[in-house]
């Protein structure tokens, strides 16, 4: 059975994309920890991070770094926390996300039943970021 991550990349579950290249995806998390909570993921569904090719993983690490940047000017976040759980989803992700202190880091206070207008709005400021940045080409319109 496909992971729910993939039934977000086929578009069978909605998902509020932010990157999508051929071989990586970035869209919101649905129980943020942080306004501007992204979830990069291979589109390829490998269970644990190492087992993902090295050039896939570099891929990964490649777009959570451009997603920091991006996070991190579109927030005015002191910090981007970046972690690697895997426990929820059964499918390599990221979680990249604005942090403002220790408090931040962690799934404790993850709001689980976000405001879609904020997610809306989050997801549209990641995406001017990265297109500033220069990556207007692997930015999906919405």
């Amino acid at each position: 059975m496909a992971s729910v991550f993939t039934r977000i990349i086929t578009g069978e579950l909605p998902g509020r994309f932010v990157w999508r290249d051929d071989r990586v995806v970035a869209f919101l998390s649905v129980d943020p920890v942080t306004t501007g909570h992204v979830l990069v993921v291979p589109i390829a569904e490998v269970d644990h991070w190492v087992d993902l090719d090295p050039p896939l993983w570099t891929q990964v690490s490649v777009v959570s770094h451009i997603i920091g940047r991006a996070l991190r000017d579109a927030f005015g976040a002191p910090r981007v926390g970046q972690m690697i759980a895997g426990f929820e989803v059964p499918h390599v992700h990221v979680h990249v996300f604005p942090a403002h202190g220790l408090d931040d880091i962690g799934f404790a206070k993850a709001d689980r039943a976000p405001d879609p207008a904020v997610l809306d709005d989050a997801a549209e400021r990641i995406r001017v970021a990265l297109r500033a940045l220069g990556h207007g080409a692997v930015v999906p319109d919405a």
